[in-house]
């Protein structure tokens, strides 16, 4: 898979969970608590790591292939 292609894949997942933690939490102020979506901190973590890889990918030098 191309960087590009992985960046932009990654960028989508990170949308998309973003887009659950913003459902999870409005559940929650809205008193539901059957929330089975995954829990708010386990959406966080994944959020975090998908940052790492966004910013080490959008930070890494690029390769000239001659």
């Amino acid at each position: 898979m191309s960087i590009v292609r992985h960046f932009d894949r990654l960028c989508a997942i990170r949308d998309s969970l973003e887009a659950r933690l913003e459902l999870h939490e409005a559940r929650y102020c809205l008193g539901d608590e059957e929330i089975d979506d995954g829990s708010g901190r386990d959406l966080r973590e994944r959020l975090a790591e998908i940052a790492e890889e966004i910013h080490a990918l959008a930070h890494r030098p690029l390769e000239f292939a001659f």
